[in-house]
């Protein structure tokens, strides 16, 4: 609907603007491909084509590029090694999406960023598919840790993003044994209220152990990503030295990268009580009617 009366050249494949938008609304869908014209446009050109709609997507995800030459080499080759680190946990885990891009150059406040985009829409999401992605926003400190014993500030979003799921799996989802299947948080996702001066809803004691699990599923999610990194270490800098040279990466050649990586362990199964053992019969399988119909809306 969006793309109707905009001239596209004859190969434009609408199918990776989906895969790369989820989540987009109308509006966002509507901002890419005006961006895309605009490109196009200030270039002379009359068609509007894949690239154009790549730039534009990155400019609606991430902010305008800026140019990378202006930074210096050691810190442009720190943050391909922070990316790399990103891509490469992601990449080794065991339920992330396919790592579809990385990128050394810079956009808005960030100098960098890797994307991991979902082949299709999802609505929930999986204990493991959580901690996967506390892994992999873990990546690019723990590479920074790794490679240079020395990490930097770049990393504080990541650590950000990585306590907030944590907090979420303890405090809302009940991932917590030790806490069980509780909402721990208030319905503004907080767990006191406005300024802190709104008493919790949990003793002192909880609190404690809420903290407790909290640090110990980021020290997990570190530890994993250390692991991944220190077994594909040869990986990650074939990988680094194709961002130096590119800048950019794309999906078809980091599939070529990470072709031979050594991907992290099947986690040990969880139980939410070890009185309550999980059940070893298999769920009914899918119709196959229902395959053929989810085939074809993703095609």
């Amino acid at each position: 609907m969006h793309a109707k009366g905009k001239p596209f050249v004859p190969d434009v494949d609408l199918h990776m603007v989906a895969v790369r938008t989820p989540g987009f609304t109308g509006a966002d869908l509507a901002n890419v491909l005006n961006e895309a014209a605009l490109l196009c446009a200030r270039a002379g050109a009359q068609l509007i084509d894949n690239r154009a709609i790549d730039e534009a997507i990155d400019r609606v995800q991430a902010g305008p590029k800026r140019v990378s030459r202006g930074m210096a080499l050691e810190e442009l080759r720190n943050t391909a090694y922070h990316e790399g680190g990103h891509a490469l946990v992601a990449a080794a885990m065991q339920n992330t999406d396919p790592v579809t891009k990385v990128t050394i150059l810079p956009r808005g406040r960030a100098l960098g960023y890797t994307a991991v985009m979902p082949t299709q829409d999802r609505y929930s999401q999986s204990r493991n598919e959580l901690l996967d992605q506390m892994a992999y926003a873990m990546g690019g400190r723990v590479a920074e840790e790794v490679v240079f014993h020395d990490p930097t500030t770049g990393a504080s979003n990541d650590i950000e993003k990585a306590t907030a799921i944590a907090r979420h799996m303890v405090l809302e989802y009940g991932f917590s044994s030790r806490l069980g299947a509780i909402k721990w948080s208030d319905e503004d996702n907080q767990d006191s209220g406005l300024d802190g001066l709104q008493a919790r809803k949990y003793s002192d004691k909880t609190a404690q152990i809420i903290d407790e699990e909290v640090l110990k599923l980021v020290e997990r999610a570190h530890t994993e990503a250390w692991e991944v990194i220190n077994n594909n270490r040869d990986v990650l800098d074939e990988l680094v030295r194709q961002l130096l040279e590119k800048e950019t990466l794309n999906e078809k050649e980091l599939a070529e990268i990470f072709a031979n990586i050594r991907k992290a362990p099947e986690r040990e199964l969880w139980l939410s009580d070890e009185h309550r053992p999980v059940s070893s019969q298999p769920p009914v399988p899918i119709p196959e009617s229902l395959q053929n119909v989810s085939s074809a809306q993703s095609e």
